[in-house]
Order: C-alpha cells, then structure tokens, then sequence
C-alpha cells in the first residue's frame, strides 16, 4: 500500500552537520566510540530520513493529511529534551538557546550514538536558530553478565527494580557499576567481582581508612574531640599533602573529560595514601602517651583527608559522602583545585564514628547467580559460540565447493582453449618458439 511520509534531508545539511562534528568532538572530547560511529555516518553520506510511522502510539502528526501517522520516536525524544526542560521551567531558553554560555553534555549507549550526534544536530541546524548543542558526547559500549549477554525476557542479569533484592546497598552498586562503566570498550558484570569490589576496594581500603581515624577520635584519647594538630610538623607529612594534591588535579581533568571510570580510580589512589600514613607514623596508644604532639598532628591531617575523600567521593556515592559528613558533624567540602587540609580546625568535635560498609559473604555468589539466571547466561554464552561456530564451517563448506567449482570451471576452460593455443604456438612451427607458447600459456 502507497503511504506519504515526512523526510529530515540530511543530504542537504551534511555540511553543517559535518562542520559541527569536527568543532564539536575536538572542543568537547568525545569519547573515541562516539566519533568513529559518527565519522563512519558522515563518510557514507547523509540520506535523507523519514521521521514519520504508521503506527497508533506515539505523537501524532500536526499537520493535515497526516492523521493517522505518528512521529518516529527517536525523533521525538531527542526534542524531548527541550520540551522537558520547558514542562519544568519557563525559563528553558536560558538552557537551549543559550550556546554562549552552556554545555550540553550527554550520555548514551553506542546503538544510539546517531541520533545525538547527527540526527538532533541536524535538525537544529536546520531551524538556523542559536540552539545550544552538543558540546561532550559521553557513549558506552556493552556491559555483559556472567560472561553472557544481560536479557529481562529469558531472566539473566540483575536490573535496578530487582538489586535491591540483593540487600546490599545502593551506593556500593553505584560504585561498582561505575568502577567497571564500559568507556573504552565492553565490560562484565560478574557477582565475585561485585564481591570482591565491596570487600576489597570499599571495606578493606576506604572503610578501614575511616574507621581507623574516627574512631580514634571518638576515643579516650581525644573523647571526639580534634586535637590541636598545627603545632608539630615534619617534611613527610608535607610530602603526603603535595602527593594528595597531584592525585586531585588528576581527579579534576579526568571528571572534566568524563572519564568517570578513572576518576573514582583515582580516589581510591588518594584513600590507598591513608592507611599507610597511618601505619608510617604509627598512629596508636603508645605514640599518643609518648609523643602527643605528632599524634596530634597525623590524626588532624588524616581527619581532613577523609573530610576531603566525602568530596571526591559525592558524586559516586552521595550515602556515603553524607555518613562522612554526618560522623564529622561537617559541611560538604566544594572540590577545590588545591587541597589545604584545613577544613577540619584544632577542637572540632565529630559525631559518633560508625562503619561505612559491611562485609559481603562470598558464599553469596552461588545465589545471587541462581537467583539473576546466570545458569541462563551461561547457556546463551554456549548456544552463541556454537551458533558461531556452524556459520563458520558453513562458510569454510562453501569455500571450498566454490574453489572446487572454480577449479573444473578452470580445467574446462583450458580443455577448449588448448587446441586453439596449439595452433598458435606449436611446439616446432613457424607459429612460434616452445618458450613462447609456455609464456603465452603462464600468461593466461
């Protein structure tokens, strides 16, 4: 049946689109994926694409003898952002027609990499109106489970409606997912690396951290109270505090560069530098009795290290930034590009120390696994590889009954061919010398 449909003429805009995408990938750092997808589009040249369905649901056409149609959705939901934003405030020009002076930054998938970084800016492009458009393409490949792919139909994987099931905390699910964010390529989800990530990376290292320094606080020793820490110095701590702030500036270029997996790799650096402060300095009870002033001063400099991690930390796991803040009886610390270590003053008093993570059974693994189907998972890992596997011996098969057709295609062809190059060439004749005929042959 004959239908009408609207078309976007991406051909007709090509120039524009592709001008923006060199300005735009180079000032705004998109990642490596989202500008080879996009080059490729640009490089097979733009077609012109309808932004029209027959279908029921979706946004209907406004326009007259197109009822019965609806908008394409991708169409629809990238303008969606616009409409969003003006749902929610009046003002939303100050956003979208703003390039002057904001950033669009977003975040999507690889298979949609197309419609944000051609298809939206196109239309953009098109109205000729100062629009705000993508500055910072952020794309992700595949994140796998269990070695397999993750599937609501079949049951295998664990999805955000059902992680709660799991008991553990939000925040360590924030951590780990973030900590292994496919940026550069695809990565797995598997259930003792979850594990492992909360008994190793967050207890072991930062929670320990804490803990360690909190508590003494809250002690005998001190009684929450922070010792007057300004009056002992020694060049390491100097050392520390500088070391700190190289691993800060880092954490600044890569959370500007979106480089979320190295930035929250970056703050574990920054809390590996605790514990070993510690136990350099011997933070116990017997330097407390023998050597008060140095306590003091590692206890305050650790004290406003951990201030410094609920920082770093906010974006990831705001839960755990604000039990920092709440154990510190502190305000959020802003990231600054230089850490002074002065947040937490001499006679500060901190709240009640508590712990920040629990221990995770490693047991759990089994049932979690049986509880998301990652039985499943593995038999579609399987069935995939064997599918793999009878294409390429099919095609191999195929391979060789075409060679094996080519060469009798070829042996006939030099059956018929041959009396004809006899008579030319003949082999004591005037047509020519034996080495020439075994040329002339070679050549064909």
């Amino acid at each position: 049946m004959d239908t009408n449909h609207i078309f976007l003429e991406l051909d007709k805009l090509q120039p524009e689109v592709e001008t923006f995408f060199q300005e735009s990938a180079v000032a705004g750092v998109w990642s490596a994926n989202g500008k080879s997808i996009t080059a490729g589009w640009l490089k097979g040249g733009l077609q012109p694409r309808s932004i029209t369905r027959d279908m029921k649901w979706g946004t209907a056409v406004p326009l007259p003898g197109y009822e019965e149609k609806v908008i394409y959705s991708w169409f629809d939901a990238c303008i969606g952002y616009v409409s969003i934003t003006a749902c929610y405030t009046g003002q939303w020009e100050n956003w979208w027609r703003n390039p002057e002076d904001v950033r669009l930054h977003q975040f999507i998938g690889k298979d949609n990499v197309v419609y944000h970084s051609v298809i939206f800016p196109a239309t953009q492009l098109g109205t000729h109106d100062p629009w705000t458009k993508l500055h910072h393409l952020s794309t992700t490949d595949y994140l796998t489970y269990e070695g397999g792919r993750f599937s609501k139909s079949r049951g295998t994987g664990v999805f955000g409606d059902s992680a709660q099931k799991t008991g553990v905390p939000s925040d360590v699910w924030r951590f780990f997912l973030l900590s292994v964010r496919p940026e550069t390529g695809d990565s797995e989800f598997a259930w003792d690396s979850f594990i492992s990530a909360n008994n190793n990376l967050l207890l072991k290292n930062l929670g320990n951290f804490g803990s360690h320094v909190l508590k003494f606080i809250s002690s005998g020793h001190y009684n929450n109270i922070v010792p007057d820490w300004l009056t002992y110095h020694e060049p390491a701590f100097g050392t520390s505090k500088e070391e700190v702030n190289v691993l800060l500036a880092q954490y600044i270029r890569e959370l500007d560069a979106v480089k979320l997996c190295s930035a929250l790799s970056t703050v574990l650096q920054i809390s590996q530098r605790g514990n070993p402060f510690l136990q350099s300095s011997k933070l116990d009870n017997y330097l407390r009795l023998k050597e008060p002033a140095k306590c003091a001063a590692v206890v305050g400099l650790a004290v406003n290290l951990v201030h410094l991690l609920s920082c770093l930390l906010n974006p990831y796991m705001p839960e755990t930034a604000q039990s920092i803040n709440t154990q510190l009886r502190a305000e959020p610390l802003p990231i600054s590009d230089r850490w002074g270590a002065d947040s937490i003053p001499p006679n500060h008093e901190i709240g009640q120390a508590a712990h920040l993570f629990r221990r995770i059974n490693p047991e759990k693994v089994e049932e979690w696994r049986e509880m998301f189907g990652s039985k499943e998972a593995e038999k579609l890992k399987v069935e995939a590889a064997a599918l793999k596997a009878k294409k390429k011996n099919a095609s191999k098969k195929t391979g060789v009954a075409k060679t094996a057709t080519g060469v009798e295609d070829a042996l006939e062809t030099l059956a018929i061919a041959a009396p004809t190059l006899e008579a030319q060439c003949p082999v004591n004749g005037s047509g020519g010398t034996p080495a020439d005929g075994e040329e002339k042959l070679n050549d064909r």
